[in-house]
């Protein structure tokens, strides 16, 4: 099926390298392991966020923006990502941070900072209740001043911000054909939802029998079902797009949260570890490697069949281990 894009601005180093596990794979015996390093969309607006972020920048812009709004926890990479790229197109920004900084500055809020951005921090109950509206707030604070503030959700996670990730799907399935590779599935790691609904728009807009799999970072699998299945119907009522996904198609593996967001258990410390001496990739504390532990656990107790290739997506978040330094060594 053919689509059109909306406008978007060029900024993340695409296309991003598809790289195999070797080694991981040989530990998994009977699975070809791969893994799409969009960690390599460019240094401080690494990850998956700059993605989403490209379409939604480009919204703001052709409204006139000087200040972009958004929100997320102290070390948001979304929150970071969308400063550094303010700075770059020579605008403010203004972040909505959960919780309060503890000691020095560390990791993505240093980078928050350093670009400029200006933080209002919220109790973790005025976020989870109120944090949209305190955004509007400070938007209408800025219009009164003369400004022209833009609001970005959470993760960029709007239908909008899921172009990002239907982009990339299209990018791997063209990756694939180039190569000669066949995946049977992708897996992410799911904290808004944007990402995982972008690429599976893109398994039913391009048609391709992959399934998509997310492992959530935080709440649970209902909660991310019906935030997924909410930012499916306004992509397909705002562009127009019939396309015969269903609820049951939205495919969360729960139990892999852990200690909670951002919280981290020491096998999942253990695993970091593992992977960045085993293949010199180096995953997240809060994302990625929530995500390829609950991969590694489900292939051990068989939901993928044997002989399968999967692609796991590597979405960024180094900033985020910073923090973490003690919890290593």
């Amino acid at each position: 099926m053919s689509f059109q894009f909306p406008a978007s601005i060029s900024v993340a180093h695409l296309p991003t390298p598809i790289e195999p596990l070797t080694r991981l794979s040989k530990e998994v015996e009977g699975f070809q392991l791969f893994i799409k390093r969009d960690d390599l969309t460019g240094c401080a607006l690494s990850g998956n966020k700059i993605r989403k972020l490209e379409f939604v920048a480009a919204d703001a812009m052709k409204n006139g923006a000087d200040t972009l709004i958004t929100c997320g926890g102290i070390q948001s990479n979304h929150a970071r990502a969308t400063a550094v790229l303010a700075a770059k197109l020579g605008l403010k920004s203004l972040l909505v941070l959960r919780g309060q900084p503890c000691g020095d500055s560390d990791g993505n809020l240093f980078l928050d900072q350093l670009v400029g951005a200006e933080i209002n921090y919220i109790s973790k109950e005025d976020y989870s209740t109120r944090v949209d509206e305190i955004m509007d707030e400070l938007a209408e604070g800025l219009r009164s001043r003369g400004r022209k503030p833009y609001v970005i959700p959470e993760g960029a996670s709007n239908a909008l911000g899921a172009m990002g990730y239907l982009k990339a799907f299209k990018e791997i399935i063209e990756q694939a054909h180039e190569r000669k590779l066949k995946f049977n599935a992708i897996v992410c790691a799911v904290g808004s939802g944007g990402t995982y609904a972008g690429l599976l728009i893109g398994k039913f807009l391009y048609e391709q029998d992959i399934e998509v799999y997310g492992f959530n970072v935080c709440d649970n699998e209902a909660y991310f079902v019906n935030r997924i299945w909410g930012i499916l119907e306004n992509f397909k009522k705002e562009y127009r797009v019939d396309l015969p996904i269903r609820r049951t198609d939205i495919r969360i593996i729960d139990g892999y949260v852990g200690e909670g967001y951002a919280l981290n258990r020491q096998e999942e410390i253990n695993l970091i570890n593992q992977i960045a001496v085993q293949e010199g990739i180096i995953l997240d504390p809060v994302y990625t490697v929530k995500a390829m532990f609950g991969l590694l656990d489900q292939i051990k107790k068989g939901r993928f069949t044997k002989n399968q290739s999967i692609l796991f997506l590597h979405s960024g978040g180094i900033f985020g281990l910073f923090p973490k330094k003690s919890l290593f060594f």
